[in-house]
């Protein structure tokens, strides 16, 4: 028995109207009988095609403002009888219903209205109920009907009526049932999740996720593991919206990367000035404020030349000619900034493995959002690490108060840790990080490393100490005991940013305060694990 089967009857009934004509020229050619609603019938009968209403099949006008018209025992029998049963076969000589052998649906964009902010009743409005409907009956019955849910999807059916002579072979209605249903699943995730932040639910009982196909990837973290980006359909700045100019595929590291890049150098307004952050393995070796993106990158490059070997630029201002060039200098993996010239392009193009991403604009990093990390067994959801602290957030605890231009360094350094795994240690000095110490069990050994790297770096620079000798630093948590506060110290940092809250908050401020260091408490921490 074969599993190809005729298409002779479609129902059409779409939003997206891409395509839409062609497709139906396309089968009416073919002979195929063409069933329709609404907009759709008009714009088929505006191309000259002969369209039966489903309205005439049902025996019922479209009514409610067309929430009201598929949803009948004339159309979604067409899609659910089986073909080889008798029982359902008598059923519809029975009651004149007719097979329904291709549907051609997409729904009501309600991802869209959302994502133009639109109020609670225009968004219900434009919550499609017939569409799924009738995707889910003909994808169940795929082993007989056809459905069509992407555009993207309209020539690969085509091209299957073509080879079979006007049949589709079961592994095809396979293919499109299994995207059909994950569109649905998609759909049901954006409307349930909008629903529970509208209503303001911190856990609702039920939690979906959804994605769209992006890039299959070569592989994953390591050539063993099969890996492919998604979207999530937020017009979010960064790498999943990004333009790619040139150099080869991004690789799975490449894409986490470059979003870790991009999401910290966004902490720098670009009307305060040009910054540049340099990412490796998700964490900044260097990062730097300037007069000119050439300067920052000089400076950001400068904390660290040899992680930034390979690593990931992300700027906060159009790529311009002079830093292109510079950054060519050494090898790069990516480079991400909202924009480029048309000279920067050029000198990039010589670099041909070298990736250049442009967005049209920067994240905001202020704005809410959810972070989802899959565990054994679940799922862990949580806020995005959106906290802001500002001058007025801090608090100052020691008997030194930090200079105005310690405190710039003292944020600048905290906007940077929040980017550092945990336990971060992060010193800054002139706008600049001078030593970064990232994922260490022991917050002891993070400025210890910090400061390691910041000693290896003044070799290299021929300077005649190292830069932490005069630098703030940050912490990401608080200091638990008095021990990573005085290697910083003995490191050369003079200023300190933490969060407070430790049972030994006393302790550390007296140490500080001995060691005649200036120490400010955020009241707010930034775990990044």
């Amino acid at each position: 028995m074969t599993d190809l089967h005729p298409v002779r009857r479609a129902l059409l009934s779409v939003s997206d109207k891409t395509g839409l004509i062609e497709l139906g020229k396309a089968l009416s050619e073919r002979g195929v009988e063409l069933l329709s609603t609404g907009g759709t019938a008009k714009a088929l009968r505006d191309a000259g095609l002969e369209v039966k209403d489903v309205s005439e099949v049902t025996g019922f006008p479209e009514m409610m403002d067309g929430r009201v018209k598929t949803l009948h025992p004339m159309v979604h029998g067409g899609l659910l009888a089986l073909r080889d049963n008798d029982t359902h076969v008598a059923a519809m000589n029975e009651h004149g219903i007719a097979a329904i052998d291709l549907l051609i649906v997409n729904l009501y964009p309600f991802e869209a209205t959302v994502a133009k902010g639109a109020g609670y009743d225009e968004c219900i409005e434009n919550i499609d109920i017939g569409g799924p409907a009738m995707i889910r009956a003909a994808s169940k019955n795929h082993a007989f009907v056809n459905v069509v849910v992407d555009v993207e999807d309209y020539s690969s059916l085509l091209d299957q009526l073509e080879e079979n002579y006007g049949k589709t072979s079961l592994g095809f209605r396979q293919w499109l049932a299994q995207k059909a249903y994950a569109r649905t699943a998609a759909y049901d995730t954006a409307v349930s999740n909008w629903m529970a932040d509208a209503l303001q639910l911190e856990a609702p009982k039920r939690r979906a996720f959804a994605g769209e196909l992006k890039q299959t990837l070569r592989y994953g973290e390591n050539s063993h593991q099969q890996a492919a980006f998604y979207t999530d359909g937020t017009d979010r700045p960064g790498v999943a919206t990004a333009v790619q100019h040139q150099g080869k595929e991004l690789s799975y590291n490449n894409i986490n990367d470059t979003d870790a890049a991009f999401e910290l150098v966004a902490e720098f307004d670009p009307a305060d000035g040009a910054a540049c952050a340099i990412i490796k393995h998700a964490n900044p070796c260097g990062v730097a404020k300037g007069a000119t993106l050439l300067e920052a990158y000089k400076a950001a490059f400068d904390c660290d030349r040899t992680s930034a070997f390979g690593g990931i630029v992300a700027l906060n201002q159009p790529l311009d000619a002079q830093t292109a060039q510079e950054i060519t200098g050494i090898f790069t993996e990516v480079v991400i900034a909202p924009g480029a010239s048309d000279e920067a392009k050029a000198i990039f193009a010589a670099k041909k493995n070298l990736r250049l991403l442009t967005t049209e604009a920067l994240p905001d990093v202020t704005a809410g959002g959810k972070t989802v990390r899959q565990v054994a067994g679940g799922l862990l959801v949580q806020d995005k690490d959106n906290g802001f602290v500002g001058m007025d957030d801090l608090k100052v605890v020691t008997k030194k108060a930090p200079s105005d231009e310690q405190m710039r360094d003292l944020l600048f350094a905290w906007k940077v840790a929040k980017h550092v795994k945990s336990n971060a240690i992060v010193y800054v000095k002139n706008g600049a990080t001078v030593g970064v110490g990232a994922g260490q069990m022991s917050r002891v050994d993070s400025a210890l490393i910090a400061a390691k790297k910041a000693e290896r770096m003044a070799d290299v620079l021929e300077l005649p100490q190292p830069l932490t000798i005069g630098s703030a630093v940050a912490s990401d948590a608080f200091f638990p005991f008095p021990d990573g506060l005085m290697e910083a110290a003995e490191a050369g940092a003079t200023c300190v940013i933490q969060p407070g809250g430790s049972m030994r908050d006393d302790e550390v401020i007296a140490a500080a305060d001995e060691a005649g260091l200036a120490m400010v408490f955020t009241g707010m921490r930034h775990f990044r694990h």
